[in-house]
């Protein structure tokens, strides 16, 4: 993966650096396989961390919610934010509990949120978050009214300053505990898909759509 010149000293990866990722096209898969983000802010002196859902276009992120939500109000005010988004890939064991670990994919943002006020960007980016959770969604559902969109504080924060970092393969155990007689090796985890479930008061005539029935995560 390509590295990026110039990470910031508040980016680089200090704990295991190895494991930092600094190419955006990396990042941005990251970001875009994931469903939540946890939105990290200070209040009134007190860290609070809130996970929400996201959307990303280009090289802005977006959230949303309530125009009255504590934490959007927060970010308006100009409140440095840090937005973390973590997959996790599989359980690592190793033959020393010491070392167990697990297989991830994170990615941090730090930066300062704008509320999104031009009306056509707004919708846009209600778009992508809808989208980035299912796409073909947005064409298929009815839109956001007037008064749902004056009822919805929308935040963009810039994809600048940002970090991967990644931990894949197998456990790695101290040379002596190679010996040692248990078993050794990683669990695989994802996401997994259901069969879709018809909401009870639907028309029985409706079918499901494609984008429903062949759901999935990965691109």
């Amino acid at each position: 993966m390509a590295e990026n010149p110039t990470p910031t000293p508040r980016t680089r990866v200090v704990r295991e650096p190895h494991r930092g990722v600094y190419d955006r096209e990396a990042a941005y898969q990251i970001l875009d396989e994931g469903f939540i983000c946890h939105v990290g802010f200070i209040a009134d002196g007190q860290p609070f961390v809130i996970p929400t859902g996201y959307g990303r276009a280009g090289d802005q992120l977006y959230i949303h919610g309530s125009a009255a939500s504590r934490m959007l109000r927060r970010l308006d005010e100009g409140v440095p934010v840090c937005v973390t988004v973590t997959l996790l890939d599989g359980l690592v064991l190793a033959r020393s509990v010491f070392n167990h670990s697990m297989n991830y994919r994170s990615v941090v943002v730090l930066g300062l949120a704008t509320a999104v006020e031009d009306p056509q960007e707004k919708l846009q980016a209600l778009r992508a978050l809808s989208e980035h959770i299912l796409p073909g969604r947005w064409d298929d559902a009815r839109r956001p009214n007037e008064k749902e969109l004056k009822a919805t504080l929308v935040m963009r924060l810039p994809i600048t300053e940002f970090s991967a970092k990644v931990r894949q393969g197998p456990p790695i155990d101290d040379e002596e505990d190679y010996a040692f007689p248990t078993w050794a090796g990683v669990i695989p985890l994802e996401v997994a898909v259901g069969a879709p479930i018809n909401d009870p008061r639907l028309d029985a005539a409706t079918p499901a759509p494609q984008y429903v029935r062949g759901y999935s995560r990965r691109s």
